[in-house]
């Protein structure tokens, strides 16, 4: 914090409002307390979201991702299904839920600019029924995260447009960063990852992703 200096702090909403000034009039009709039919129409269109959770120990963003079709499903107007599929057994999203049920999500869907968000309550189910609406390649998810929606809307495109998000010229290749191998051996003083990793993880990718 040695860059920032306290005297220009925004430290409360009033200082926020006089910052920012008016809310424009869209950004607050946009937000509903349901799954309008535009939302879920958005939401069956994306095969990417992040999610946000909260616990005792701080809070956690995770990205969840599938093929359309094999993802979120939306139950009803209040309702929402995730699938969550094999991972590397940290589940940190889901120590906090059963801990905080308050979630927020944020849908992306690829070469449009506008998100969605949703934000609710969750909780963590294994009825294999509901496991089974989401079979993929002969495989169950381990558990179905079922969300109750609070608080729905879109997000507008300003962010991706800045970004350039969807531009294929932009795209960075893997290679110009550092590999998995290369960072689990330097933050873990070369105790784990290291050369033999990248090289075995293109295949351990592929016998494990669903």
């Amino acid at each position: 914090m040695d860059a920032v200096t306290t005297d220009h702090l925004i430290r409360d909403e009033a200082g926020l409002d006089a910052l920012y000034g008016e809310i424009p009039p869209g950004a607050i009709a946009k937000e509903v307390d349901h799954i309008h039919p535009h939302y879920r129409a958005m939401i069956e269109a994306s095969p990417f979201m992040v999610l946000g959770t909260s616990g005792p120990e701080g809070l956690d963003c995770t990205p969840r991702g599938d093929p359309v079709g094999s993802f979120v499903q939306v139950v009803d107007e209040k309702t929402l299904l995730i699938p969550d599929r094999r991972g590397n057994n940290r589940v940190d999203s889901l120590r906090n839920i059963v801990r905080d049920p308050r979630v927020a999500l944020l849908f992306l869907i690829p070469g449009v600019g506008e998100t969605v968000r949703v934000i609710g309550r969750a909780v963590i189910s294994v009825d294999p029924t509901l496991l089974a609406r989401f079979e993929h390649r002969g495989t169950l998810p381990k558990a179905v995260i079922v969300v109750t929606a609070e608080r729905v809307y879109f997000q507008c495109p300003k962010a991706l447009v800045r970004s350039e998000l969807w531009n294929p010229e932009k795209h960075i290749s893997r290679k110009a960063l550092p590999s998995t191998g290369t960072i689990l051996a330097d933050v873990s003083s070369g105790t784990v990852g290291g050369v033999e990793y990248d090289r075995a993880y293109p295949e351990r990718l592929r016998t494990t992703l669903y």
